[in-house]
């Protein structure tokens, strides 16, 4: 039996040259008269100069006419054109993985791109499209990309990816595409050298005249000698007989790292959610967390008797298992799937966290934090997290 529906191919129509209002006015009038589908399109103006691709499905009796009629749009327009009539059906394909790839520089090298790029090939992965979403004070590129169905797997790639990152001296984040991306979202940040730039232990020791001692006990538990809840008790232990008031000037004293502010007020602004868990103290960093309108938080309580600390904590001390279950209850309260969550943050103790989180941000960390992590941030721009989870430059700057 022989069918009496009409044989469709696929056209592609590529447009370049000097912008203008217009241009796809005028292409898409030209096209307009025919028995077209359009199958794909894509836009991009970068200093002034267009490319403008669509692709269509047509009937092969009307190449001619529709190649003429172009011809005339495109001279009168004063733009280049190049046309691709295929000859082959439009057949139905399995659906691709598509994966979202954030690279991250101060200044972008072409070997960083090549790089990014040999390793998509290396998968059999295509770049589908590049567009770039800030340029101050970092420059930030976006790479959507797709991969054979079910010959990918996202944290095989990423780890890939992140050896070409640390040779190409970026930032890159690796997600996988689609809707889920740009849903509501929790974001839980420690809090010393991340948040915010100094270690509250470290100020209150100087109020107590113990810096020497506390950094002693610090080293013996980088060198694995103490865990992270002996290390507190230790080091809080130094600051018994410590003044109240010492609490007040340490709080007047920690500044916020570079971009926080900017980071907090967009995530709020755009319906997200945002959460400080610190190994720290809340006598000292709950007023900040107020005025910044921090949405969750916990950390350890230093016991205060006669208005002095008494060298310990009272509650549950937070601890890197205990910062992972922060992630876990922020995420339940707000009713987020727990991979939607962001965990950022700089040391071992965030380890849990950052593994349990949808996307794990290791901020200016050490290396075993980062090759932990889904993704490593090195600037000092806390902000810049923005980028790795979709949100533009303009959008933060419509959002302000």
């Amino acid at each position: 039996m022989v069918s009496n529906t009409p044989q469709r191919f696929t056209g592609l129509i590529l447009l370049s040259g000097e912008d203008s209002p217009g241009v796809t006015a005028a292409l898409f009038s030209t096209l307009s008269p025919f028995q077209i589908s359009v199958l794909d399109i894509e836009q991009v103006v970068i200093r002034g100069r267009l490319v403008l691709t669509v692709l269509i499905s047509l009937d092969p009796a009307h190449c001619s006419a529709i190649e003429e009629d172009l011809l005339a749009m495109a001279a009168a327009s004063s733009l280049d054109l190049a046309i691709d009539f295929q000859d082959s059906p439009v057949e139905a394909v399995a659906l691709p993985t598509r994966l979202h790839i954030v690279v991250l520089s101060t200044e972008l090298k072409p070997t960083g791109i090549a790089g990014v790029a040999a390793k998509i090939s290396e998968f059999n992965g295509n770049i589908d499209r590049i567009h770039r979403t800030a340029s101050y004070p970092l420059t930030a590129i976006e790479l959507d990309a797709s991969f054979p169905s079910g010959n990918i797997e996202l944290n095989t790639i990423a780890r890939e990816l992140a050896e070409v990152a640390q040779r190409e001296n970026l930032d890159i984040s690796v997600e996988r595409a689609g809707l889920m991306r740009r849903a509501k979202r929790i974001v839980l940040l420690d809090m010393d050298s991340t948040l915010i730039r100094e270690e509250v232990i470290d100020l209150l020791a100087r109020k107590a005249g113990v810096e020497e001692s506390v950094a002693a006990i610090t080293q013996s538990a980088m060198r694995g000698e103490l865990d992270f809840s002996q290390s507190l008790a230790a080091r809080v232990q130094q600051l018994a007989g410590l003044a109240e008031s010492a609490i007040a000037e340490v709080a007047r004293e920690i500044t916020l790292t570079p971009g926080a502010r900017t980071l907090i007020k967009t995530l709020h602004r755009l319906g997200h959610k945002v959460g400080v868990v610190s190994g720290g103290f809340l006598n000292v960093i709950e007023p900040l967390l107020q005025e910044l309108q921090i949405d969750f938080y916990q950390a350890n309580t230093l016991e205060i008797q006669n208005g002095h600390l008494t060298g310990k904590t009272v509650g549950p001390i937070i601890d890197r298992a205990a910062k992972a279950d922060a992630l876990r209850e922020f995420a339940q309260r707000e009713n987020v799937a727990l991979s939607q969550t962001v965990a950022i943050g700089d040391g071992a103790n965030d380890l849990d966290m950052i593994e349990a989180a949808g996307l794990g941000i290791a901020f200016n960390a050490k290396p075993a934090v980062q090759a932990a992590a889904d993704s490593a941030v090195n600037s000092p721009y806390l902000d810049s997290v923005l980028y790795l989870i979709g949100i533009s430059r303009d959008e933060i700057e419509a959002s302000d």
